[in-house]
């Protein structure tokens, strides 16, 4: 009991510190709007900062030329609509794109933004002392011009196939650049007053910034929607936990939008049975998956050899596909989907997951555990159960993998799970986890990275990053593995080294069009589906809290969740 105690006292202290700054507002003032993000935000510049609650913040005010919608198609914002190779925006060549600017568009402070504005933000990001977190989305860029005050001519080293990186999403925005002119290089640190306090062109501006604890924004009287923004004021607070915030919207009715609950399915769904609140997931790519290393990962090889040379080096079973097939048809996605990650999974078979256009319809029978049928597949490959200790053996190698992943409850709880389904099949499994900060962190003196790879699965999540597959698909090609020559830097984590995947992967890097990359990406897909190297388990997504008392949310998994917040209501 006094262990029960303590825990509420401390979620009770935790939540009356989250409402402190705005619990009276929202009893007291229809037109402010609520929002928790449980981890705080430090600086309102996203090209200075990579994290979500920064970035997320900032685009109140800061705005690209396009965002992606939840359904992941582009939409313009402040361009007239998307350049294509099909309307001409986008050469022949595929080594351009021109976009086509709103005319009228004013920055809060009544300044015009024009092609200027994009030319000087480029210009900003990729100046090499300034330190632009979104570096990565000017990549082959190798101009950007003001053709006219109301078009910008992006001109690439290389044909782009997809050329939406550059002013597309809530990291690669429009700086007014008569604010930020002196912040370009080595001086953008230190330009306090605009990195706290940026003049853009969204329905929003910053009224007060309070590093690490709260920011309060007015609605831009100058916003170029008539009507819009719905509410007055937003109170964008940071801090706490995700129990906490959740409780806050769900239970408690204090705020009206908590982020990223993080949270036991079974607890959200009893804060949601007070009815204040409802839980929304906002789906993208990200997938948590197994990943099968085709090398061998034996602590008695030399480092020089350990987790290297698929060809050379391959592992005693893994590289076996029937076997690799066998582990994936003894999961039970639905169960780790619905019991782990509730509203925030769905049982996935695919590698890409969305958008909609991209996924293949080729690989749900995955949907469907079969342990007699990954028994028959084992029985004919030849592994088999020779001295009856219940693990199987193939060509001499007892079935016995390692498998490890970063330390979280819910990863723990599908390694107990998946290591239950493998021991029905006659694999044994030794369970192993890291702490993140440990296993993410790339450090090449570490045995316990994942790029290292010193076992033989291991589980994590990422995805596309954008709607487009060819940055993600990469991962999978021939050279592209971590090795000692690299720093143990390199994407292609399983090693994985198939020659047709790669003709085809060189085939999407030639091809424009989202129809026909679309048809390359399922092809690409279902390569790595059906050779097993890596086994998709959960299609990921954002849990967020939402009043009932609050209209027109869509919640983004691609872009900022506040993309569309000039469209939020209260109901009356």
């Amino acid at each position: 009991m006094k262990r029960t105690l303590t825990r509420c006292t401390v979620l009770l202290l935790s939540l009356l510190i989250i409402l402190g700054s705005f619990a009276p507002v929202a009893a007291q003032e229809e037109d402010t709007l609520n929002i928790l993000y449980w981890q705080a935000v430090s600086i309102l510049n996203p090209f200075l900062s990579g994290g979500t609650k920064d970035v997320e913040a900032a685009s109140l005010v800061l705005e690209p030329l396009a965002y992606i919608n939840p359904d992941g198609i582009l939409v313009p914002v402040l361009a007239t609509g998307i350049p294509t190779l099909e309307n001409g925006g986008v050469s022949e060549d595929l080594t351009t794109i021109t976009w086509n600017l709103k005319e009228g568009v004013v920055f809060s402070d009544g300044k015009p933004m024009t092609a200027a504005d994009v030319v000087f933000s480029w210009q900003y990001c990729t100046h090499p002392e300034t330190g632009c977190s979104g570096l990565q989305w000017f990549e082959d860029v190798e101009s950007v011009e003001a053709v006219d005050d109301y078009t910008a001519k992006i001109t690439f080293g290389k044909p782009k196939p997809y050329p939406y990186g550059p002013f597309v999403g809530e990291i690669s925005v429009v700086l007014h650049s008569e604010q930020f002119a002196d912040c370009v290089g080595a001086a953008a640190a230190a330009c306090t007053d605009q990195n706290f306090g940026p003049i853009g062109t969204g329905p929003y501006v910053v009224d007060e910034f309070r590093a690490n604890d709260v920011v309060t924004y007015n609605a831009n009287p100058l916003y170029r929607e008539e009507g819009k923004p719905h509410f007055q004021r937003v109170v964008f607070k940071g801090g706490g936990d995700a129990e906490s915030a959740a409780r806050a919207v769900l239970e408690t009715g204090e705020a009206d939008y908590a982020w990223n609950l993080q949270i036991s399915p079974a607890v959200l769904q009893q804060m949601e049975a007070a009815g204040m609140g409802f839980v929304d997931v906002g789906f993208a790519s990200s997938v948590e998956r197994l990943m099968l290393n085709q090398t061998n990962p034996s602590p008695d090889l030399p480092a020089e050899t350990r987790s290297i040379d698929p060809i050379n080096n391959p592992h005693p079973f893994l590289s076996n596909q029937a076997i690799r097939q066998a582990l994936s048809m003894a999961i039970d996605r639905n169960i780790i989907a619905g019991q782990l990650y509730g509203a925030g999974g769905q049982p996935a078979c695919n590698i890409v997951n969305g958008p909609p256009h991209n996924v293949s319809p080729n690989n749900q029978g995955c949907l469907m555990q079969d342990i007699a049928a990954a028994n028959a597949m084992l029985d004919e490959a030849g592994a088999v159960d020779s001295d009856g200790d219940g693990i199987r053996e193939y060509m001499g190698h007892p079935l016995r993998v390692t498998y490890q992943t970063s330390t979280n409850a819910v990863r723990q709880s599908t390694q107990a799970l998946i290591k239950q389904w493998w021991a029905e099949i006659g694999v044994e499994t030794e369970l192993r986890n890291i702490d993140a900060a440990v296993f993410f962190g790339g450090d090449p003196a570490s045995p316990d990275t994942y790029q290292k790879f010193y076992a033989d699965i291991e589980m994590f999540t990422s995805g596309t990053g954008s709607p487009d597959a060819e940055n993600f698909l990469v991962r999978w090609t021939c050279g592209n593995e971590p090795s000692p020559d690299t720093g143990w830097l390199g994407r292609n984590v399983p090693r994985h080294c198939n020659a047709a995947y790669d003709e085809l992967f060189e085939e999407l890097k030639r091809t424009g069009g989202q129809d026909a990359r679309a048809a390359l990406t399922i092809q690409l897909n279902d390569m790595l589906v059906d050779s097993g190297v890596l086994i998709p388990l959960v299609f990921r997504g954002s849990v967020s809290g939402i009043s009932n008392r609050l209209e027109g949310v869509w919640v983004n998994g691609w872009n900022s969740e506040m993309w569309n917040i000039e469209d939020w209501t209260r109901k009356s």
